[in-house]
């Protein structure tokens, strides 16, 4: 029998591998198991794995004599039959696991964590959404004026936003600074690995030897927090010596910054060993304490309250099949150098650039992601769901909830215009400007036709001749497809493109 439960219960918790933060632990016997069966089925980056199993295991040697640790191949095997309380997992793969569990034992289903708006003050939101259409910036809006964050009375005694603004995006766009190879910030954290790290490589490097399981990307060493202690130490560090630069270029890219001042928390926070609350009143501290910008610390909070939430609450909102939306019809696979991560095939510098970073370190940052990775895929015609679970096996912090209105909305605009209001595509100016990968590229960003046209810059064109019938009524999209028609050479741009066999 389910119930759902706020109560402590004298059954066991079940952990699962998102949720190894205090804020998933009330105090009482906790069962942590590990399994396989994911490993086998799916080809994960190695940096992830690694990851993920390290916070399994260094959640268990914390916990000593109240953790049941138990290793196999499912899920499935390890509990049925047990009577367990669970807090409602982040899958829809999971919760139906936890629905066909309660058929065989006394189950209790607490309300999800980790996340700053339940799912059912998102419900009563979204039922209140005045434009019918349930947009990010309303609801990022609204939690600020619920919540009081980065908020002020002002003269009169109103509840208005710290600065008179809600968003302070114009004043973070910059380009990358010219002339140089780095920001030039305070560096990033980075753990010390410790024996269950060598522990967990040596199991990691066992199973592919023997044939079990099979990786992309290369091999350490971690970068990012495994433990609760490791996630605060990073969470403190970034919010002291870089929150308040990471704003003015949070939209560029530099070839010799992978970090620039991005927080790396995203890991920490979806494995859970980070609350978002606690994030954010982190960061809303140093304003107020003056360590950061308004500007910074608001975009960043954007991110986490606005963002990371909205993604959270569409996956149960959209549905299950919200994945196989294909909006364009696209059908093409992933050519094997980009699921592969084999970075030397390609000779547009920001493509190769960008692989080469997912497969270094298992992440980019989120302007590769959508400007680099998601252009180039949406231009070519990649299936969006391909793409979408490309995206969870190959990031540190991919997961089935977050990657679906990234990817499938905005990023391919495969839902039509649910998450986004028009496709995130560019030609090579774009890229261009906002970073500096196109020095030294043997394609020049402006032009489109001829041996040096950017695929970036021709993929561009080809894809909004093809998609215009789509994108006809969009109004935002209506400028630029009078441009596109205005082209010279229009055709021979189409024909070099599909005809495409070098990138």
């Amino acid at each position: 029998m389910s119930t759902l439960a706020r109560m402590v219960s004298s059954m066991p918790r079940v952990l699962f591998a998102d949720q190894l933060g205090p804020h998933f632990d009330d105090g009482g016997q906790i069962i942590i198991a590990e399994v396989l069966g994911p490993l086998r089925r799916r080809r994960y980056h190695r940096q992830k794995a690694h990851l993920i199993l390290s916070a399994l295991r260094h959640r268990v040697a914390e916990l000593g004599d109240r953790v049941d640790y138990r290793k196999g191949e499912s899920y499935r095997e390890l509990l049925t039959g047990a009577d367990i309380e669970v807090v409602n997992p982040t899958s829809y793969g999971l919760r139906r696991l936890v629905a066909e569990l309660a058929q065989h034992a006394s189950l209790t289903v607490l309300p999800a964590r980790g996340f700053v708006t339940s799912e059912e003050d998102f419900g009563s939101w979204a039922k209140g959404a005045t434009s019918g259409r349930l947009l990010m910036d309303n609801f990022y809006r609204s939690r600020r004026e619920a919540l009081g964050i980065l908020m002020a009375e002002d003269s009169k005694g109103a509840w208005v936003p710290e600065g008179g603004r809600f968003n302070f995006d114009h004043d973070n766009r910059q380009p990358p600074p010219k002339g140089r190879d780095t920001l030039g910030v305070e560096p990033p954290w980075y753990p010390r690995e410790d024996e269950i790290d060598r522990e967990v490589r040596a199991y990691l490097d066992a199973l592919e030897a023997g044939g079990e399981v099979s990786f992309i990307g290369s091999d350490g060493p971690r970068l990012f927090p495994a433990t609760r202690a490791e996630a605060v130490e990073a969470m403190h560090h970034f919010m002291e010596h870089r929150l308040d630069s990471f704003g003015p270029t949070e939209d560029a890219a530099m070839l010799g910054d992978w970090a620039m001042s991005h927080s790396l928390l995203s890991p920490a926070m979806n494995l859970g060993l980070l609350d978002p609350s606690e994030v954010i009143e982190a960061a809303e501290a140093k304003y107020h304490e003056g360590v950061a910008s308004l500007p910074s610390v608001e975009g960043f909070i954007r991110q986490i309250l606005g963002w990371r939430d909205w993604v959270w609450h569409l996956y149960w909102h959209a549905g299950e099949d919200f994945v196989t939306r294909n909006y364009f019809g696209h059908q093409n696979p992933l050519p094997d150098f980009f699921a592969g991560l084999d970075a030397s095939a390609v000779q547009s510098k920001c493509l190769s650039h960008v692989l080469d970073e997912v497969a270094t370190r298992g992440w980019t940052h989120h302007i590769n992601r959508l400007m680099v990775l998601g252009s180039w895929a949406l231009q070519r015609g990649i299936e969006p769901r391909a793409l979408n679970d490309w995206f969870v096996d190959a990031f540190v912090d991919g997961t089935p909830w977050v990657m679906p209105a990234n990817v499938i909305g905005m990023s391919q605009y495969a839902d039509g215009g649910m998450v986004a209001t028009k496709p995130y595509t560019s030609g090579g100016s774009y890229l261009s400007t906002m970073t500096n990968y196109c020095s030294g590229c043997p394609f020049s960003p402006t032009q489109r036709l001829g041996e040096k046209a950017c695929p970036m810059t021709g993929g561009y064109w080809a894809f909004l001749h093809r998609s215009s019938g789509l994108l006809a009524s969009n109004h935002r999209m209506a400028k630029t497809l009078g441009g596109m028609r205005r082209l010279s050479h229009l055709p021979e741009v189409v024909a070099q493109e599909t005809q495409r066999t070098i990138w």
